[in-house]
């Protein structure tokens, strides 16, 4: 017996680096040293605008949003939903990403497949401005099926010490959200049960109030709001970011505001996607399970001074990012709502 018939194929993991090679190349900067099949990525960071850097790392998935993307037999936004995902995790401390390191475990190697799904990390990588300095590919017979995949990522980045977020949270402060684009990468169990099997549409099936098909409405990239939201990190404009991912907003808020703190959020203050509409009908579920599960069209929330409101405001218009304001910080723990 030999490896390729104990499931694993060499030669066509090697075929798939090959093919990734050039997409990870085109993500580098002077800053990485190393090419890709190194043991490790080296990096070196210009740190030369800083007096007390401090590297901010994040690790995430993508859940089974990877189901939808299998069905629909589309690869190349997965990667792409995994590197803004882990950019805003960073981002909510006020960290620029500096590199990004991926993994992709499949049930059979494909490396036409493997190279569709880090076309979607280099397309990212490239537009956030963090270098995909290296990775593991991994083929997983009899842990994955033939057809399964799984991607995880890891991410560095970099912020000043004393601009690291939160910071200076305080009671009446607004709660300005940012739109996302879908789901993002969050309660795709629950809304593939819904949507799938209590509804039995196919990810083809062209709804009208979606405007679109199934597949796609569900595969709508996670947004990153790095550009948006760096100039106001700049001018110390944010006391705090919430990056509305797995726990919804009870889950997420929280985490980014002093003990003795939480937050009252004002239900019909922005409108709600149709798709999230849809999943809570189709699937009679209730308010509370929804505002645990996901977004429902709220991708970031931003903390800012009632005073800096306006100022904050205007900034993102000029950068063509829409905001509306849905809360505030009150005295007393946890979320609320009115």
């Amino acid at each position: 017996m030999d490896y390729r018939e104990a499931g694993v194929d060499i030669s066509a993991a090697d075929a798939a680096k090959a093919r990734i090679k050039d997409l990870a190349k085109a993500t580098f900067n002077a800053s990485v040293l190393t090419e890709i099949g190194s043991f490790g990525g080296m990096f070196r960071p210009d740190l030369s605008r800083y007096r007390e850097p401090v590297l901010v790392a994040s690790t995430d998935g993508v859940g089974t949003k990877i189901k939808v993307a299998i069905l629909a037999g589309v690869h190349d936004t997965v990667g792409y939903d995994l590197v803004a995902h882990c950019v805003n995790d960073i981002l909510v401390q006020g960290a620029a990403p500096l590199f990004f390191l991926d993994y992709v475990a499949l049930g059979k190697m494909d490396p036409v497949k493997v190279e569709q799904i880090v076309s979607g990390f280099s397309r990212a990588c490239s537009e956030f401005g963090c270098p995909l300095i290296g990775g593991e590919t991994a083929e997983m017979p009899g842990t994955y099926a033939e057809d399964d995949y799984d991607l995880a990522g890891f991410i560095v980045g970099v912020v000043e010490k004393e601009k690291a977020l939160p910071r200076g949270v305080r009671e009446g402060d607004v709660l300005l959200g940012l739109p996302s684009a879908g789901l993002h990468t969050n309660g795709y169990s629950l809304a593939r049960k819904v949507l799938l099997e209590a509804l039995g549409h196919s990810v083809d099936a062209h709804l009208p109030e979606l405007g679109t098909t199934v597949g796609r409405a569900l595969l709508a990239p996670h947004r990153s709001y790095l550009a948006a939201l760096e100039p106001l990190l700049e001018r110390d404009k944010v006391r705090a970011l919430a990056h509305i991912t797995g726990g919804g907003f009870s889950g997420n808020i929280p985490r980014v505001l002093p003990e003795g703190l939480g937050a009252r959020l004002r239900r019909g203050s922005w409108e709600v996607p149709p798709l999230f509409r849809l999943i809570q009908k189709g699937g009679g579920v209730g308010d509370e399970e929804m505002e645990r599960t996901f977004n429902l069209g709220v991708g970031m929330i931003v903390v800012v001074s009632p005073s800096d409101l306006h100022e904050v405001e205007h900034s993102l218009e000029r950068r063509g990012e829409t905001s509306f304001v849905i809360g505030r910080v009150v005295a007393g723990p946890g979320v609320s709502w009115e």
